[in-house]
């Protein structure tokens, strides 16, 4: 991937270009179709998704939370904290995903550890609002 990509998603914007090249290294791009559920409430947390481009919808017991769109980042919580997914997110549009798996971001802890506490206090600020 390419890491100038990466820094048009806000999670990764005011990283270093050495950072953001570790990132590049180890993120696969995926696309999916609208109607694809990306991740499932109380399933296990394995990967971390970036929007590049398209839109989903974030549900919890069935009720409706929030719509995500380019830029938002899902997983990121249960990846870092190694902990059930707390709500599902199902694509309202076609997709394009950067993904990171969790051996990504162990991965990242080593060779780039100021990205996986930038993403920690993303974890921080989010739990705080939730």
């Amino acid at each position: 991937m390419d890491a100038a990509r990466l820094k048009r998603i806000p999670v990764f914007s005011d990283l270093d270009d050495e950072a953001l090249g570790h990132i590049a290294a180890l993120a696969a791009e995926v696309s999916v179709p609208a109607g694809k559920e990306l991740v499932r409430e109380g399933d296990y947390s394995y990967d971390l998704l970036a929007i590049e481009e398209g839109t989903a919808r974030v549900e919890r017991g069935g009720e409706h939370l929030a719509d995500l769109g380019p830029g938002d980042v899902i997983g990121e919580m249960g990846v870092l904290e190694r902990d059930q997914r707390n709500a599902t997110v199902v694509a309202t549009s076609p997709m394009l995903l950067m993904t990171l798996t969790s051996w990504d971001i162990r991965k990242l802890r080593k060779s780039a550890p100021s990205v996986v506490e930038h993403l920690r206090d993303l974890v921080e600020a989010r739990k705080d609002h939730a």
